[in-house]
């Protein structure tokens, strides 16, 4: 492989990170609004009056929407 033929293809890459990168932060940006949606949904009331969620839940859900919890929850099989 030549030297220009190593460029090209550093050229390609680069440009498909870019693009993966791109696709990433717009998915990213969709999962948050989509979990603040939960988030506030969450925050309705039952028909018996009683809160789905707690304040405390509430505030863990925001440190988690912030990226500000202690670590990532990992799934279970």
């Amino acid at each position: 492989m030549s030297d220009e033929e190593l460029k090209e293809l550093i050229d390609k890459f680069t440009s498909e990170e870019q693009e993966v990168s791109y696709r990433r932060r717009i998915l990213h940006g969709q999962i948050d609004i989509l979990r603040a949606e939960l988030v506030n949904r969450l925050r309705d009331h039952t028909p018996d009056g009683d809160s789905l969620i707690k304040g405390d839940d509430v505030e863990r859900l925001s440190k988690i929407l912030a990226g500000k919890h202690d670590s990532p929850a990992k799934p279970h099989d």
